[in-house]
C-alpha cells in the first residue's frame, strides 16, 4: 500500500467536501478520491453546447445548511445566491396561470383567482408548514440515535424528541400528517382548488418515483421546504456560476486546509481486514491505506458494488438489497436562442426567473406516474423549467439563454428488458412536446441540448437507479433508519467504515448536512469531540 491517511473519502461530491473540511480542520490527514475529472459529484456546471454552460444534475439552491456556509466561509470565496422573485409559475390547462410566492398577500391574491377559501386559509397552512419545517431544521444537523447502543440510544432519542414533545397537540397532528399521509390526502384537508393543490403538491414528486397519492409523499413535499436562501426560510435561488461554483469553492477551501483531492481515481473496492476497513483499492490497482474510509456514495453502490459480500453481516446484506433507490428523474439542459413564450403569459417577466412547473393538477401528476409504471415513462411528464441565464449572464451568449428541465416520471429500469440508451431520444421528445404545448415555438428556439436518462445519471454520477437522492425518501428510509436501522448514525457495519452521503440522514438535496454530521461522529469516535451528555 501507499502511505496511510487518517481518512479516505470516496467521492468529491459536496457532502464529501464538507466532511473533509471538518476533519481537516480538526487536524486529520484527509484525501478524497473522485472517479470523474472534476469535483462536485452531481453539483457541477459544464458547457453542453458552444458558449452555453449550466448545472448538470442538481440545479437550484435552498437546502445548503447556513452553518456549513458560515463554517467554510463560502461567501468570502465568491459564493453568491440570487433569490427567485416568485417561487413558482404554473400554466393551467384552461389558459390561465398561477404564481406562487412573492409574499403572503401576493400569493393570496393569486389564490383568490381560483378560490377565495384557499386564499383565506393560506396563512394557517403556512404556519403549520413552518412549524413542521422548523422541526426538520432542528434535526438536520443532529446525528440520529443509533438503535442498539443502549443508554446512548435512549439519551440521544430523548434529546431529539424534546422539540416534538414541546409542540402543541394540533402541531403534533400536523407533524403526523406530513410524515405519514399522501400529498393529496394532506392537501385535500386544506385546499379546494386543483391549481392550488398542484402548486404545493409538485414538491412531493421531485426526485420521488411515486404518485401524489402514495402514502408518505407529503414528507417529500416537506423535505423541499425546510431550507433557506440569504436568511429567508423556504426560499429558493440560483447559485451564480451554477451549482458547480459551490463545489469549486468548497474544494478550494478544503485544499487550503490541506486536503488532498485526487481526480480520475475511481475506487474499485473497499479493503477490509479482520472486520475493519483499512483502505481502498483503485480501479488501476493501487491500494491506499487509511485509518478509516468514508463513503460519499449511495448505500446501494457502496455495499453491493464496492464491498465483498463476505465482509458484511448477512442480515445487513439482505436489508441493503431491499433498500429502495430510483427517483424517476430525467434531466435535460437546452440552449435557447430566445426566452420561451408561454401562451398564458408570453411577454418576458418575473415568471421566467421562477420555477416553471408544467404539471397543472395532482391528477396530471398521478397519471404521469401510472403511465411510467406501465410504459416506462410518461407521455405527458412533469417538467420543472428554470432559466438561470435570466439572472446569470455568465451561462449563455448575450441575448440567448439556457434552461434546465427537471423531469418526472421515468422508470429507473424500463419494462420488458428495454434499454434507456435506445429510448432516451424518444423520452426527450416527450419532454419537449410537453413544453411546446405550453410555449409554442420552444422547439424552434433550441440550438443545443444535453440529456440524462436514469441510466445516464447512473453512468455519469454513480447514482444507482438514477436516484438523485441516493435512495427513496420514504418513512422506512428516514432518520435513524437511513439507510438501515442500527446503522443510521453514519457508521457502517464494519469498523472504520463511515457514510457521509445523501443515503444518510437527512437525505437528498444539496444540504451539506450528512457531511457535517458524519464528521462529528468520526471526530467523536476518535476522541476529538464529545457529546454534551457525557
Amino acid at each position: 500500500m501507499t502511505k496511510a491517511y487518517d481518512a479516505l473519502i470516496v467521492g468529491a461530491g459536496h457532502n464529501g467536501l464538507v466532511c473533509a473540511f471538518y476533519l481537516a480542520r480538526a487536524g486529520l490527514k484527509v484525501r478524497i478520491l473522485e472517479a470523474r475529472e472534476v469535483v462536485g459529484g452531481a453539483a457541477v456546471t459544464e458547457e453542453f453546447a458552444p458558449g452555453f454552460r449550466n448545472s448538470v444534475a442538481s440545479y437550484t439552491v435552498s437546502l445548503l445548511q447556513p452553518k456549513v456556509i458560515a463554517d467554510m466561509k463560502l461567501a468570502d470565496h465568491g459564493y453568491r445566491v440570487i433569490e427567485r422573485p416568485i417561487s413558482n409559475f404554473l400554466p393551467q390547462e384552461n389558459g390561465g396561470y398561477l404564481k406562487l410566492g412573492g409574499g403572503l398577500e401576493r400569493t393570496q391574491a393569486e389564490f383568490s383567482k381560483f378560490s377565495a377559501r384557499d386564499a383565506a386559509v393560506l396563512p394557517q397552512y403556512y404556519e403549520a408548514l413552518e412549524n413542521v419545517a422548523e422541526l426538520l431544521r432542528d434535526l438536520a444537523l443532529r446525528v440520529p440515535p443509533n438503535v442498539g447502543e443502549g443508554l446512548r440510544t435512549l439519551l440521544d432519542g430523548a434529546r431529539q424528541g424534546r422539540r416534538f414533545a414541546s409542540l402543541q397537540l394540533e402541531q403534533q397532528r400536523d407533524v403526523l400528517d406530513f410524515f405519514t399521509k399522501s400529498a393529496r390526502t394532506m392537501l385535500d384537508g386544506w385546499f379546494e382548488s386543483e391549481a392550488v393543490k398542484a402548486a404545493f403538491g409538485f414538491d412531493a414528486v421531485v426526485g420521488n418515483y411515486a404518485s401524489p397519492d402514495t402514502p408518505g409523499s407529503a414528507y417529500v413535499l416537506l423535505h423541499h421546504v425546510f431550507g433557506e436562501v440569504n436568511g429567508k426560510k423556504g426560499a429558493w435561488g440560483h447559485s451564480v456560476g451554477g451549482m458547480g461554483r459551490i463545489t469549486e469553492i468548497m474544494a478550494k477551501v478544503c485544499r487550503d486546509m490541506g486536503v488532498e483531492i485526487s481526480l480520475e481515481s475511481p475506487v474499485a473496492k473497499i479493503l477490509v481486514d479482520a472486520s475493519k476497513a483499512v483502505g481502498v483499492k483503485l480501479a488501476g490497482g493501487e491500494e491506499i491505506a487509511a485509518a478509516r474510509v468514508i463513503a460519499n456514495v449511495g448505500p446501494k453502490l457502496l455495499y453491493e458494488r464496492l464491498m465483498n459480500a463476505a465482509d458484511l453481516p448477512h442480515d445487513f446484506q439482505r436489508r441493503i438489497k431491499g433498500f429502495k433507490a430510483g427517483s424517476g428523474t430525467f434531466r435535460m439542459n437546452v440552449a435557447l436562442s430566445e426566452l420561451p413564450k408561454f401562451t398564458c403569459l408570453p411577454e418576458p417577466g418575473e415568471h421566467h426567473q421562477s420555477g416553471i412547473i408544467l404539471a397543472p393538477t395532482l391528477d396530471y401528476m398521478d397519471r404521469a406516474f401510472l403511465d411510467a409504471k406501465q410504459f416506462g415513462w410518461s407521455k405527458a411528464p412533469i417538467v420543472e423549467m428554470l432559466i438561470p441565464s435570466t439572472v446569470d449572464e455568465s451561462l449563455a451568449p448575450p441575448g440567448q439563454h439556457v434552461a434546465s428541465l427537471f423531469c418526472q416520471q421515468f422508470a429507473p429500469e424500463l419494462p420488458d428488458g428495454r434499454d434507456w440508451d435506445d429510448e432516451e431520444e424518444a423520452a426527450a421528445d416527450a419532454i419537449l412536446d410537453t413544453v411546446e404545448k405550453c410555449a409554442p415555438g420552444f422547439r424552434a428556439s433550441i440550438v443545443g441540448q444535453a440529456r440524462l436518462s436514469p441510466k445516464g445519471l447512473a453512468r455519469k454520477f454513480g447514482l444507482v437507479g438514477g436516484d438523485i437522492m441516493h435512495g427513496n425518501m420514504s418513512l422506512d428510509q428516514l432518520w435513524a433508519a437511513r439507510p438501515v436501522l442500527g446503522n443510521g448514525g453514519y457508521r457502517g457495519p464494519v469498523q472504520g467504515l463511515y457514510m457521509c452521503g445523501a443515503g444518510t440522514h437527512p437525505g437528498g438535496g444539496v444540504t451539506g448536512a450528512p457531511g457535517h454530521n458524519a464528521a462529528q461522529v468520526i471526530l467523536r469516535d476518535r476522541g476529538l469531540f464529545a457529546p454534551r451528555w457525557r
